[in-house]
């Protein structure tokens, strides 16, 4: 029934949660599910290693079901979802940056560089970007507005670019002379190769249908960025095998936020771009900001950088 309004990778993630939960809850009538059998549903899934994260998306699902049949208020003040972590992402170095940048313009994708680069750059979710519109971006006053995102607070939010998300977008669209409006900024489309220099080509592009996944082309940079990481290093010569850079596609909404706090950008301001509500966005703020050492003690520095005279009477 959720189909028509869940982006297809929310179906996806109720579709797997509802694998793990049928075998358990299947057979049962809602009325018969009690609070124990929730916990013990917890700690089965968490003795099979799942993340708490993953056993409280799941328990979201259970939720939804028993709400619809009027079942959820009786089992509520007895059932505790999982704390999670808050410090799983991490903000990426300029080092690293430049490194998968790299690797990007490596890819047969050719819209992973603007796409990883407006992620960088803006700090949105993988999913607004996914869905972005021409229609949505305004050249003339260097400013987008993002569609529906994870929160009330994000979804329509206009979001000013800055020079580096400016150019990429501008040269993205010199690819779609003809777009419109309604048109996705990154279409679905299949990449091939042809010609005697085997050089890349799009086709089978439709710009009314947004672009699916970008795993692939993506975990493949990674795995290029981390051997431009070791080219680039004293270990070069190593003979341990490469493992991709260590770097989710939401580290990279995580290293966007971090930059702007430790720039001195008021935490309303970040929230404002990054689309945090005013009631979470210091807890948020808490989560997201990633600081080095040096840039702690940079702050630290500060408070004895206002020089005091003591005038004697």
């Amino acid at each position: 029934m959720k189909k028509a309004t869940l982006a297809p990778r929310s179906v996806m993630i109720e579709k797997a949660n509802l694998a793990h939960l049928l075998p358990e809850f299947g057979k049962n009538l809602v009325s018969d599910i009690e609070a124990g059998d929730v916990s013990k549903y917890q700690q089965k899934r968490l003795n099979q290693e799942a993340s708490p994260k993953t056993v409280n998306l799941e328990i979201g699902t259970l939720r939804a079901i028993l709400k619809r049949s009027g079942q959820w208020a009786r089992l509520q003040p007895d059932v505790k979802m999982l704390v999670t972590r808050e410090d799983v992402g991490r903000a990426i170095t300029p080092e690293e940056e430049a490194a998968l940048l790299q690797a990007c313009a490596k890819s047969r994708s050719r819209s992973l560089v603007p796409f990883v680069t407006l992620a960088i750059e803006t700090g949105a979710r993988f999913g607004v970007i996914r869905t972005l519109q021409w229609g949505s971006v305004d050249f003339e006053n260097r400013c987008l507005r993002w569609g529906k995102d994870k929160t009330a607070s994000g979804t329509g939010r206009i979001v000013p670019l800055n020079q580096r998300a400016m150019a990429a977008l501008c040269f993205w669209a010199t690819h779609f002379p003809e777009r419109k409006p309604e048109h996705y900024v990154f279409p679905t489309e299949r990449y091939g190769a042809a010609g005697d220099k085997f050089s890349l080509k799009a086709y089978d592009s439709d710009p009314t249908k947004a672009i699916g996944s970008i795993k692939e082309a993506w975990e493949a940079a990674k795995l290029r960025a981390a051997k431009i990481l070791r080219d680039n290093s004293k270990d070069k010569d190593s003979n341990q095998p490469i493992m991709p850079l260590p770097c989710r596609f939401h580290d990279l909404r995580h290293s966007a936020v971090s930059r702007m706090l430790n720039a001195g950008v008021p935490i309303a301001k970040v929230a404002k771009i990054v689309g945090w509500s005013t009631a979470t966005m210091v807890r948020m703020a808490a989560r997201y900001g990633h600081f080095t050492l040096d840039e702690l003690r940079g702050a630290m520095e500060t408070i004895s950088s206002a020089t005091v005279v003591v005038r004697a009477n």
